[in-house]
C-alpha cells in the first residue's frame, strides 16, 4: 500500500446573472469584498473582475474536502445570490461577451494583459487546479514524467467546455485549445529530473523569456510556493463530485509513482502517446479511441481507465470511490456531454438558441 500524501485544490468560478445568464463585466467591489468575506483567507480574485478562485486548505482525505468545498460554495451561493448573481463552474460560458470583460485590478494581472493581450483577454476559462504534497526527497520532474501519460484521461473525464462564443466548438475541452495560445502551458518540456529543470528555467531567464518571480503554467507542474505538484490540465466540474473524483484520482496516482522508480524521461514513444492522446482528449472526450498504455493498442476511455485501475490498484476507501465515480462519467457523460444533451433536448421543444444557451448556463452554475 503507497504511504498517503495530503492535497490541496483550487476551484475557479465565474459570476453570472440569474436573470440573463450574463457574466457581468465589472462586479461592484462590493460584492467581491462579500465573497472575500464569506470564505476568509481561501478566496482569490482571478484573471477578470467577473472571476474568483476558492484555494483549499491542505486535506488529508476526501471527506475533508467534501466538507470544506460545500461549505464554499453554499457559502458563496448565499451571497451572490443575494445579489442576483450565481456561480458558474464549467470551463467555459457557452455565449459570454468576452471582449467586455474587464481585468481584475492587481498590477499582476495588468501586467498579464499587457504582456499577452487578445490571448489574454479571450482566457475567459475556469480550471481545477489539484496539488499533491510529496516527500523532500522525490525529484518532482522525474516524478512528473512518471505522470506525464494518464494526464489526458484525468482531462477527459473533466470536460466541459464544447461551447465558445454561442457555438459549438467541436471539442469536448475548448479550454484547453486557448491555453495553447500561451507560452508554456501545454505539457512540460522533457526535463529529466530536477537539475535540468533549473537548468532550463535559468535560461529563459537569462535571456529574457522569464521573469525573476515567473512560472511555468503547464499541464502538470512542480509547484514554486508548495512542496507539491500540481494537476492544471483539468477543466473545472460545475458537480462537486465530479471534482473530488479527479482529485482522488490524481493522488491515488500520485502516491503510487512515488515509490515507481522505473524513469520514463527518456522514453520518447510514451512522450509521443502522451501528445497524441491529450489532442484526442481535447477533441473528443469520453468518446474518443486513445492509445492505450498497454502495448499501445486502441482503447476506449473506460478501457483506459481500466489500465489505470490495473497499473494502480485500489488501496483505499478514496480511491474506490474515485474508480467508481469516473466509470460513472465514462458511461453517463461527463458535464460536456450535459451541455451537449442541453442543447439537442432546447432543439426537440423548439426552444430559441438563446433559451438553449441559456439552459446550458443553468446547467453550468454550481447548486
Amino acid at each position: 500500500m503507497a504511504e498517503a500524501c495530503t492535497f490541496g485544490i483550487e476551484e475557479e468560478y465565474l459570476l453570472v446573472s440569474l436573470g440573463s445568464g450574463r457574466v457581468p463585466a465589472a462586479p461592484s467591489p462590493a460584492i467581491i469584498g462579500r465573497c472575500r468575506e464569506a470564505i476568509g483567507a481561501h478566496f482569490a480574485q482571478e484573471m477578470f473582475r467577473s472571476q474568483i478562485e476558492v484555494a483549499s486548505p491542505v486535506f488529508a482525505n476526501l471527506f475533508e474536502a467534501r466538507e470544506f468545498f460545500q461549505h464554499s460554495r453554499s457559502r458563496l451561493r448565499t451571497v451572490l445570490n443575494e445579489e442576483g448573481l450565481g456561480l458558474y463552474g464549467a470551463a467555459s460560458h457557452p455565449n459570454a461577451d468576452w471582449l467586455r470583460q474587464q481585468p481584475a485590478a492587481s498590477p499582476h494581472y495588468r501586467q498579464l494583459f499587457e504582456d499577452y493581450r487578445h490571448v489574454a483577454r479571450r482566457s475567459l476559462l475556469n480550471g481545477l487546479h489539484v496539488h499533491v504534497g510529496v516527500p523532500p526527497s522525490c525529484d518532482r520532474m522525474q516524478l512528473i514524467n512518471r505522470l506525464l501519460g494518464w494526464l489526458p484521461l484525468l482531462l477527459v473525464l473533466s470536460t466541459s467546455s464544447p461551447l465558445w462564443a454561442g457555438q459549438r466548438t467541436g471539442y469536448m475541452s475548448y479550454r484547453r485549445v486557448i491555453c495553447g495560445e500561451w507560452p508554456h502551458m501545454g505539457l512540460p518540456e522533457a526535463l529529466p529530473d530536477w537539475g535540468a529543470y533549473e537548468r532550463y528555467r535559468a535560461l529563459l531567464q537569462r535571456t529574457g523569456s522569464m521573469t525573476a518571480e515567473g512560472d511555468f503554467w503547464w499541464a502538470i507542474r512542480p509547484s514554486r510556493r508548495y512542496p507539491t505538484v500540481e494537476l492544471r490540465i483539468c477543466d473545472s466540474c460545475p458537480q462537486l463530485e465530479d471534482a473530488l473524483c479527479i482529485a482522488a484520482l490524481f493522488r491515488h496516482l500520485v502516491e503510487h509513482a512515488i515509490s515507481y522508480r522505473h524513469d520514463a524521461a527518456c522514453n520518447r514513444e510514451l512522450r509521443w502517446v502522451a501528445h497524441e492522446n491529450y489532442w484526442r482528449a481535447m477533441r473528443h472526450g469520453r468518446h474518443g479511441e486513445f492509445i492505450g498504455m498497454h502495448q499501445q493498442q486502441p482503447v476506449t476511455a473506460a478501457g483506459w481507465l481500466a489500465q489505470l485501475q490495473e497499473r494502480v490498484p485500489i488501496d483505499s476507501v478514496d480511491a474506490e470511490r474515485a474508480y467508481q465515480h469516473a466509470q460513472h462519467l465514462l458511461r453517463d457523460g461527463t458535464h460536456a456531454d450535459q451541455q451537449m444533451r442541453c442543447l439537442q433536448q432546447a432543439a426537440v421543444s423548439g426552444l430559441s438558441k438563446a433559451q438553449a444557451l441559456r439552459a446550458v448556463v443553468a446547467a453550468g452554475t454550481c447548486n
